[in-house]
């Protein structure tokens, strides 16, 4: 009877997410390789690393600020070797801004623009209208909100998915528990079709199960973390997010302080920690404003960071007095805040180099294979059990032919 509900709860909630999860699986397969596949489509935007050398933050934002007057710019982004990427905020009473500034770091030089909203209208917009599909469906908050569900629903049917595969009667006599569970991890030879594809449902199922997970989860964490945190709170703990201010100032006026200032500040907050803690300082990653919360965020990728690409190592301070609100590390200071970088890495497949990669690309695609099998599965029942139906209907139809 238990087996039975677990069943009907994988089979519905599986019908329920089958889209969003080959679409997640087959964009998170071609993110795998972003950035290769930035610099082979757009050279222009991701032309590699140049010599000279490179400008400062400060230098690149009021760079672009020339370059992009009916906005103000709020965030950079060193996203690869030669490439630095704005981001805006519109001007007060000026219409939305819906572009990125693509810049040279070593000369300043714009080298495109990019769209961060609708439908790719070129080349350049292409890969990143992919990655809004894959952490958004392209759709914006309500986008987050939807596969935050569905990453949560993912996370619960993981398991049970996980004893679905399990022998029935476990704790039976007979066989060892091992000899009768193998067969769910295997791929019967010559068999028929639908025994073909429920072997691959099942065993693809059970080798990428960890994987499976991790990338569940992981997606409760950007979509509804405030679900994740709730769960991971009763079993780890975690520093204050360096990006939440629970009583942001008011400015009264005030201008920020200017971006050089403010790099200069953030530097020295930044060198200042890592002679603390002893961490080595990699290369800068990004440089932020927030108006809203009245916070400077400045992010570097250091030797406490386990993403090879990226980092996650970042001082907060606030925009008008310079004083420090919060630090954030990635690993080491607490628990919860080492379990949820790992998670996070392993999900961008920012670790272990290629072979990891490889097998998250691999990986996305099995999950469009089991969500297409699953289909079938479902459809083959279905359609033998309308059968049986029509056949039952039509035996009781000719009895009571008989009878009359």
């Amino acid at each position: 009877m238990t087996r039975s509900i677990f069943v009907f709860l994988h089979r519905w909630a599986g019908l329920a997410m089958a889209a969003f999860l080959v679409l997640v699986g087959i964009t998170g397969s071609i993110l795998v390789f972003l950035p290769e596949l930035n610099h082979w489509l757009t050279p222009n935007l991701y032309p590699g690393p140049r010599a000279g050398a490179e400008l400062s933050a400060a230098a690149l934002l009021r760079r672009a600020d020339e370059l992009t007057p009916q906005a103000r710019a709020t965030r950079i982004f060193f996203a690869a070797p030669g490439t630095a990427i704005v981001s805006f905020e519109a001007n007060p009473g000026a219409a939305e801004v819906d572009v990125s500034l693509f810049l040279d770091p070593v000369t300043g030089d714009e080298l495109g623009r990019v769209k961060q909203k609708g439908l790719p209208e070129s080349l350049g917009d292409l890969l990143p209208f992919i990655d809004r599909l894959h952490w958004s469906l392209a759709l914006g908050p309500w986008g987050v909100w939807l596969l935050g569900v569905v990453a949560l629903v993912w996370t619960i049917d993981c398991f049970i998915a996980f004893y679905l595969t399990l022998p029935p009667n476990i704790l039976r006599g007979g066989r060892g528990f091992l000899a009768r569970w193998k067969p769910a991890w295997l791929v019967k030879r010559g068999a028929s079709s639908y025994r073909l594809n429920f072997d691959l449902h099942r065993a693809s199922g059970l080798w990428f199960f960890p994987l499976l997970l991790i990338l569940a989860w992981s997606g409760v964490c950007f979509d509804l973390n405030g679900v994740y945190r709730g769960v991971m709170d009763l079993a780890f703990d975690f520093a204050p997010s360096v990006w939440k201010r629970d009583n942001p100032p008011s400015p009264d006026g005030r201008e920020p302080l200017a971006w050089e200032e403010a790099e200069r500040i953030a530097r020295d907050l930044m060198a200042e920690r890592a002679a603390s803690e002893k961490f080595l300082i990699d290369r800068r990653v990004d440089f932020s404003l927030n108006r809203e919360t009245g916070l400077y965020v400045y992010g570097v990728h250091s030797s406490q960071d386990v993403g090879e690409k990226y980092g996650g190592t970042s001082v907060a301070f606030d925009a008008y007095s310079g004083a420090v609100h919060a630090f954030q590390a990635p690993s080491a200071r607490k628990s919860g805040d080492t379990v949820t970088t790992w998670l996070v890495e392993l999900h961008m497949a920012n670790v272990f180099g290629l072979p990891y990669r490889l097998f998250v690309f691999i990986g996305g695609l099995a999950i469009a294979l089991l969500s297409v099998t699953g289909i079938v599965i479902w459809w083959k029942k279905r359609r033998a059990r309308r059968h049986v139906d029509r056949t039952t209907s039509m035996a009781s139809a000719a009895r009571a032919m008989l009878d009359l």
